[in-house]
């Protein structure tokens, strides 16, 4: 997240850090905390959402965007700092909905490098990065006078964290900022832009994102930020997206060409902080690696499983109609038990033989 509104002398520093360094991404951010302490603290951002780690509070209800659609007829600026394009707002943008009344400084973006799978979100949920990131920047006009001296307090910001994806169809809302990127493409160029409806740049549902108590996402760092990161994202087409990665130089005009990519910071750690939720965890149920191997394991068992009872009852029937088909190996019937004296008679009857002629000698009636 970058600064409109510092104060001078922190204003001449970042501008040394960044020109020094090129755009402020991976390269370098091991070192920041040797430079600006508050980069080694325990509440630092961006961070990584573990969803199913996150805590619902029924407290959180929507923001409401005040002022965001009433830009007027006075144009914005577009301005290259050297590590992003910033847009400053004007004052009577602001954001209801909070503890106190915030008022809108500017707003700005985070990329990649083009590379293909290559995130360039700074926030990350469940590990997975979007291709870039919106911030909407605010301070807290109800306690402090100006954004110079709210960075440095506690609840002195509220910052809108929106991950950008890419689709197909190009987003009308960006081509706002993306088509005037070729005229402040070296770092401290700026450039007059037509004014229009910020909130078109944001997600539709305002009422499902993550909270946390974070900081500035670039040195100083000051741990100073009210975090509030929309689970709904926004989709930009792959042009827009190229165009934003490509056309935008970390170095002045007149030094060596340096390509204004990777200005993400990398999640940092959560440490002691709770990450809330603005509604129910049971609606965003995400299983985990060890999980889906479980489910996965259990169906290929239970698809076995059925797979050997099928066999078995195929088996079982193929074995009865044997029996109907072919009646020759029936079993044979079991043979009677004769009784004596039937036996003997049968068999005299069978040794018995009848000749032409011859009188049969009568059958003594006691054998």
């Amino acid at each position: 997240m970058d600064l409109v509104g510092l104060s001078l002398p922190l204003l001449l520093v970042f501008w040394q850090w960044t020109t020094t360094t090129g755009a402020a991404g991976s390269v370098g951010q091991s070192k920041w905390a040797d430079y600006f302490p508050d980069c080694g603290g325990t509440a630092q951002s961006p961070v990584d959402v573990a969803t199913v780690q996150t805590q619902y509070d029924p407290c959180l209800g929507p923001l409401t965007p005040l002022g965001y659609s009433q830009h007027g007829n006075k144009p914005f600026s577009l301005y290259n700092n050297g590590h992003t394009v910033v847009v400053p707002l004007p004052g009577w943008m602001g954001l209801g909905g909070l503890p106190w009344q915030f008022t809108a400084v500017q707003m700005h973006l985070h990329w990649g490098n083009g590379a293909p799978e290559a995130g360039g979100s700074e926030h990350t949920i469940n590990g997975q990065s979007s291709a870039a990131e919106l911030h909407v920047v605010h301070y807290n006009s109800e306690l402090y006078p100006n954004m110079s001296v709210a960075m440095t307090q506690q609840d002195g910001l509220a910052v809108l964290g929106v991950l950008i994806e890419t689709g197909e169809e190009a987003n009308q809302a960006f081509w706002n900022i993306l088509n005037y990127l070729g005229r402040v493409r070296h770092a401290g160029q700026s450039v007059s832009i037509p004014a229009f409806d910020v909130q078109s740049l944001l997600p539709s549902d305002l009422g499902r994102y993550y909270r946390y108590n974070g900081s500035l996402t670039t040195p100083p760092c000051f741990q100073s930020v009210l975090w509030t990161l929309f689970t709904e994202t926004v989709k930009i087409s792959h042009t827009q997206l190229m165009k934003l990665e490509t056309v935008l130089y970390a170095s002045k005009e007149d030094a060596d060409r340096v390509v204004m990519q990777d200005n993400c910071r990398t999640p940092q750690p959560l440490n002691d902080r709770t990450i809330l939720s603005s509604f129910p965890l049971e609606s965003v149920k995400v299983y985990t690696a060890g999980e889906i191997t479980a489910i996965v394991i259990g169906a290929l068992c239970g698809c076995v499983g059925l797979a050997v009872i099928i066999r078995f009852i195929v088996k079982t029937i193929r074995s009865t109609s044997s029996w109907d088909v072919l009646p020759s190996v029936r079993p044979a019937p079991v043979p009677r038990t004769k009784e004596p004296g039937k036996e003997l008679k049968q068999d005299v009857a069978l040794n018995t033989t009848s000749e032409p002629g011859k009188k049969e000698d009568p059958v003594p009636s006691s054998v």
